[in-house]
């Protein structure tokens, strides 16, 4: 058929749908749910299916708090942390069973039923392999892309050598408590503070704490994953109400759930109702500070 009739049938003949209902059948990994699928077909000359209505997994993003485990719970690697929120990366990836609502902490996942693309087993099985390929070399963690087992060499003498001189020897810490569950809201030290938000293990990935993101700076240090958030909003919140903050400094591990502590700060700051000037700065898991360097951090408001 040439190009012109191909076209022109494409265009004139009508859409048909066809109801047909699902048997449950086991492949490989994935299993499909049983239920009527309505399949909206394009009567083109090679009759493709472009979609079909059926479950799919759904987010809401108020409620997501990056934490990471619906992509533990993912066999079909179907979703990722982007932003610090958990996002379906393509409708045909997701299978529609919803295994990955059940350990969500806050219920920001739901099975719905829309018009999308039908699922694709065979793409599910390269992106599956594609994600195995990747993280050769990580060890194996359970799923959790944040306790993935790296082994790092350290620097040779030689190397130690060429480093520059640093002249700091001493903390540059200058109060306590540290810990964001200890600090009490109207604690003096953060009146008017440069305050430095970070997740717990930056201070032990950045050689470079102290000197370079400590300095002159009130810290107050938690964990985004495993600590409580909101107990952190609340908490925060009031600080940023009643304590003048000039600014504030965010520092993070690149690891997806660590992403949830620029999620708590903003939430915070839209709680309090202030603006205060926020730069976030990302540590690798080698300790290399990521995203441009400490003067150029993303900005939140």
């Amino acid at each position: 058929m040439r190009p012109e009739s191909r076209r022109l049938a494409y265009l004139l003949l009508p859409l048909t749908f066809s109801v047909c209902r699902c048997v449950s059948v086991a492949k490989k990994k994935s299993v499909r749910p049983q239920g009527v699928y309505v399949q909206v077909m394009m009567a083109n000359p090679i009759g493709e299916i472009m979609k079909v209505t059926r479950k799919i997994i759904e987010i809401d993003e108020e409620l997501c708090n990056g934490c990471g485990q619906c992509i533990v719970d993912c066999a079909e690697s179907a979703l990722q942390i982007v932003d610090g929120k958990a996002r379906l990366i393509g409708d045909k990836y997701c299978d529609g069973l919803g295994a990955c609502i059940s350990g969500c902490p806050t219920g920001a996942l739901q099975i719905v039923e829309r018009l999308v693309d039908d699922f694709d087993e065979e793409a599910v099985e390269e992106l599956v392999l594609a994600q195995k390929k990747k993280a050769v070399g990580l060890g194996k963690s359970g799923g959790c892309p944040s306790a993935g087992l790296r082994t790092f060499k350290p620097q040779t003498s030689c190397q130690t050598a060429n480093e520059p001189v640093n002249i700091q020897t001493a903390s540059a810490l200058s109060h306590w408590p540290v810990q964001i569950r200890l600090v009490p809201p109207n604690a003096p030290f953060l009146r008017q503070a440069d305050l430095l938000i970070a997740a717990d293990c930056t201070t032990i990935a950045y050689a470079g704490f102290h000197q370079n993101l400590l300095k002159n700076k009130v810290v107050m240090m938690g964990c985004p994953k495993f600590d409580d958030g909101d107990a952190y909003v609340q908490k925060l919140s009031e600080i940023f109400r009643t304590a003048e903050i000039k600014s504030i400094c965010v520092a993070i591990m690149e690891v997806p759930c660590c992403q949830n502590m620029k999620n708590i700060v903003k939430a915070a700051l839209d709680q309090a109702q202030v603006k205060i000037p926020v730069e976030v700065v990302v540590v690798s898991v080698q300790g290399e500070i990521e995203r441009g360097g400490l003067e150029t951090g993303a900005i939140l408001r």
